[in-house]
């Protein structure tokens, strides 16, 4: 049985909440408990806790945003946000999110702490663990937050690292399923370049029954061994996970198109070569022309016109804002499931 929550968004378009009240499901989801870990990457977490981590989220955002109540979780509590990279999403979610919820966030810039210059990160890591309740680093390399989770007492989360950024995609799922009511069977198409974001969707898509394909130029297609874990999962799971180097080939028949940054930051010196190098790759109406009648758009932000053509970026199929506006509430329900032993009040979303 499944009972629908609904609310008349920003452009009065009518968006559901489907909840489905599984018994067996929720129970087993319910005995779950991350409470203490790291999440450095979503390989390293199972299909039944990728969708804990949903189902908190979407209860956190459905109690505090629609129901309008106050949920101190965290009362008590600090996060310490170290940011080697500058943002807009991240800075604003975590800290927007760990305040709402009770906590106290301390931003850090690379003004404020030399990691692994002035002071390594193993010093850095054992003092933090002493100040606050759980560290969010958005670093240039992941060998950083693998180093800080190793000596650290305290949970380590990814705000993005050059591998992976699964904060992202915790975001993105719960967007689509919001969207669609239910992930299993959807296809995923990425088509841009194989960065972090693509890794984490790689190392994500098969435990939530979802279909993967990915148009990357050739010179820049994702890692390889983040390749091999996604041609395991996708056998473990029975999901299917294509590479191409063909855009239209991967748009065919798929429910959700994605792209990110052709430059990212750190990048900007190989611009003018990407840029000719990802010709033919802009999201058009074009390219959802060969995508399901109920095709949708996805991006992390910030967008370029290269990227995406405006036709498509602010159009009804762009799920964008709601992504956007999802980070905040999927790190509250990641923080949360790391710190506490909170259970979700609303019946278990549906899968």
């Amino acid at each position: 049985m499944c009972q629908c929550w609904s609310r008349i968004g920003p452009r009065k378009v009518e968006r559901m909440y489907f909840f489905c009240f599984s018994r067996a499901g929720a129970a087993c989801l319910g005995s779950v408990n991350l409470k203490g870990r790291s999440c450095l990457t979503l390989k390293d977490f199972s299909s039944d806790e990728i969708k804990k981590l949903l189902w908190v989220s979407g209860d956190l955002k459905h109690r505090i945003k629609h129901e309008k109540q106050y949920l101190p979780l965290l009362q008590g509590k600090s996060i310490a946000m170290i940011f080697e990279k500058r943002s807009t999403r991240t800075r604003m979610s975590t800290e927007t999110g760990f305040t709402l919820l009770g906590g106290h966030p301390c931003f850090l810039t690379s003004q404020d702490i030399h990691l692994g210059v002035n002071e390594s990160c193993t010093d850095t890591a054992r003092v933090l663990s002493g100040l606050c309740d759980v560290v969010l680093a958005r670093v240039n390399s992941h060998s950083t937050l693998e180093e800080l989770d190793r000596e650290a007492s305290i949970p380590i989360i990814n705000g993005l690292s050059d591998l992976y950024h699964p904060i992202q995609i915790l975001a993105d799922f719960l967007t689509l399923q919001e969207h669609y009511g239910s992930l299993n069977g959807l296809t995923v198409s990425w088509i841009g370049d194989g960065n972090n974001v693509l890794h984490s969707f790689m190392m994500t898509a098969a435990k939530l029954g979802v279909h993967l394909k990915a148009a990357t130029p050739k010179g820049y297609e994702p890692d390889k061994s983040v390749t091999e874990e996604a041609h395991r999962l996708a056998k473990q799971h029975g999901t299917q996970f294509i590479l191409t180097s063909d855009p239209m080939e991967a748009a065919r028949d798929s429910n959700v198109l994605v792209t990110d940054t052709w430059v990212s930051m750190g990048q900007e010196e190989e611009k003018k070569k990407r840029l000719k190098d990802f010709h033919g790759y802009q999201i058009s109406m074009q390219t959802g022309s060969v995508a399901k009648s109920d095709w949708t758009f996805l991006h992390c932000l910030p967008r370029k016109m290269e990227e995406v053509d405006d036709q498509v970026f602010y159009s009804s199929r762009s799920l964008v804002f709601s992504e956007a506006e999802n980070r905040k509430w999927t790190i509250m329900g990641l923080i949360v499931s790391l710190l506490t032993d909170y259970t979700p009040r609303i019946p278990m979303l549906k899968f």
